[in-house]
């Protein structure tokens, strides 16, 4: 149905680049002409919500849950602003980074923060994912004013002189109708390839926990580790202290440095727990880490994910250790068997009572146990591992690869569909009763979006 798609038969000049050419029967409007802002305040009482890039606006509370972060609003609420459903509110400070969004709720968000409500004929979800794609992005950030980019501030001053579309009400709906069938269809691959994704790594984590806890050879005879979360280990294996294995340092803060532009990865709890995928780069590099060198988190990430993992380096690139992670370097071991070892070594994350442990001190990585064979076995264990993981980890980076892509293809598809570069009136009329109902977007945070992107509402 996609492929079917044609643009529409006459276009004209919008006068806006972001916009480019659009539709003939459509309107061009400066904001002024399609919003109006409000400041309803005195509503203390009303669930807090808050603003962010990835799902625009859901209810605080489901970022905090299970997060570190605390709630940093104000004890007084009475001058928080009142959002009501279908109205779109955004974060002036980083609304050109996507923080922005039509509202489902009801609730309350800070005073520094803008909401707009539109007119009779304008419907909120087309406006939601028009100021959602990356051209809106750009044109927010040009009327954005500040010394620096942290400073930026789009102002509703000028946010009302931005010009925007206004299709005929029908088509309007039939684009939301369209979007709306499309994205849960993607979404549902998306999901289906994460499921498969979960699949190969627990696959991989039980691989790689039989061989580091109990060798290569099934009929060898064991022995208790002492260690209760550990279990029996092979009789010929010891068991030592991390600090006997290796000496460790911490790293140093980067994230002032960050830049896509930089020569230096930054290897931070991200990082490390997506086994080195999730790469952001730095100007500078205050603590290096070369080949042979295993990385390990020291502070949790929100989803509780990161906490003592680990990451073997095996290429020259530049590598630069941030605070949150420490550095081994092997001298009793071989390296690639600690950081295999140390994958799976999670006793150290569990209380007596249950709860989770969210970070690691120096203390804590001196008397981490590590269960430590010969160093024949070492080596045979690694060679195993390298050549088994390793089917594993392509599976999952090519998985990986065609989320990236799905995520490319919908947000191509919907700056197309949204500003009039491809017909879609045809296409809605044939979707689905079930697609019929507008609904604003699903406020629950999924799974794999779970860092913390906004915390005072």
């Amino acid at each position: 149905m996609i492929a079917d798609l044609k643009p529409y038969p006459e276009y004209k000049e919008s006068g806006h680049l972001w916009l480019g050419d659009v539709p003939t029967h459509w309107d061009v409007l400066p904001n002024r002409a399609i919003f109006s802002e409000i400041k309803d305040r005195d509503c203390p009482d009303e669930e807090m919500l808050s603003v962010t890039i990835t799902r625009g606006i859901v209810p605080q509370k489901a970022l905090l849950a299970g997060s570190s972060k605390k709630d940093s609003s104000n004890t007084n609420k009475a001058a928080y602003k009142l959002v009501q459903p279908g109205d779109i509110a955004y974060n002036k400070m980083r609304a050109w980074q996507g923080a922005l969004g039509a509202s489902n709720l009801r609730g309350i968000i800070s005073p520094a923060y803008v909401v707009m409500r539109p007119m009779a004929d304008a419907n909120p979800l087309y406006f939601h994912n028009l100021y959602r794609t990356p051209m809106f992005a750009k044109e927010a950030e040009r009327w954005s004013y500040g010394i620096t980019s942290d400073m930026w501030s789009l102002r509703p001053e000028h946010f009302k002189l931005i010009g925007s579309l206004l299709p005929p009400p029908a088509e309007q709906s039939a684009i939301v109708r369209f979007l709306d069938h499309w994205n849960g269809r993607f979404e549902k691959a998306i999901r289906s390839k994460r499921r498969v994704i979960a699949l190969l790594q627990e696959q991989k984590q039980a691989i790689i926990h039989r061989a580091v806890t109990r060798g290569l050879d099934l009929t060898v005879k064991l022995k208790d580790s002492g260690i209760p979360w550990l279990g029996d280990i092979p009789a010929h294996w010891e068991v030592y202290r991390l600090s006997f294995l290796a000496d460790f340092s911490n790293g140093k803060a980067h994230e002032q440095f960050f830049d896509s532009e930089g020569e230096f990865v930054c290897v931070n709890a991200r990082f490390v727990s997506t086994s080195g995928t999730g790469i952001k780069y730095c100007t500078q590099n205050f603590w290096p880490a070369r080949r042979g060198d295993v990385l390990m988190v020291m502070s949790d990430l929100p989803n509780g994910r990161a906490l003592a993992r680990a990451y073997l380096v095996n290429d020259d690139r530049k590598y630069a250790v941030n605070q949150r992670v420490c550095r081994l370097r092997s001298k009793r071991v071989e390296a690639g068997f600690l950081a295999y070892a140390a994958n799976r070594n999670y006793g150290l994350l569990r209380h007596d009572d249950g709860s989770n442990q969210t970070h690691l001190s120096t203390g804590d990585y001196k008397t981490l146990p590590i269960q430590c064979p010969p160093a024949a076995d070492q080596q045979a264990i690694v060679r195993y591992l390298d050549a088994h993981v390793s089917k594993a980890d392509v599976l999952v980076a090519s998985l990986e690869r065609e989320i990236t892509l799905l995520r490319e293809y919908r947000t191509r598809l919907t700056a197309d569909v949204v500003t009039g570069k491809l017909d879609v009136r045809a296409a809605a009329a044939q979707m689905p009763e079930e697609a019929e109902e507008e609904t604003l977007p699903d406020p629950e945070i999924p799974e794999e979006e779970t860092e913390l992107e906004e915390v005072e509402g």
